[in-house]
């Protein structure tokens, strides 16, 4: 018998509600061709410093981190990984708005038009 120690799965660094995976799957429906997955980064653009966006996204870099989700692949770029570990991604939509809407435990700031937060 051998004595082996089990890790857990590694948590992804961000958690897909399952309206936020319907949107993935909806958006992966009407993917441009060669399209193989959606990504979340974080470039750095508005009043406090770094915004969320999300594309579509052709080719799979190395060291993005990869999220199965039931209607397509999920990616986070490497670079936002640390500023988004521990969050939540959600849809949401109402009669006037829809969007990606982010809990994020280590934003300490945003603008007040919420374009943009600040780590």
């Amino acid at each position: 018998m051998t004595d082996t120690k089990t890790r857990p799965a590694p948590k992804a660094a961000v958690t897909l509600t399952a309206s936020a995976e319907r949107r993935v799957a909806d958006l992966m429906a009407k993917a441009p061709e060669g399209a193989i997955g959606v990504k979340l980064s974080t470039p750095r653009r508005g009043c406090s410093g770094l915004a969320y966006s999300v594309d579509y996204v052709t080719e799979e870099a190395k060291f993005d981190e990869k999220i199965e989700t039931p209607g397509g692949v999920f990616y986070i770029d490497s670079a936002s990984v640390l500023y988004l570990i521990g969050s939540t991604m959600d849809w949401v939509e109402d009669d006037f708005q829809a969007g990606f809407v982010f809990n994020n435990p280590n934003a300490t700031g945003s603008c007040g038009c919420g374009e943009s937060f600040t780590v």
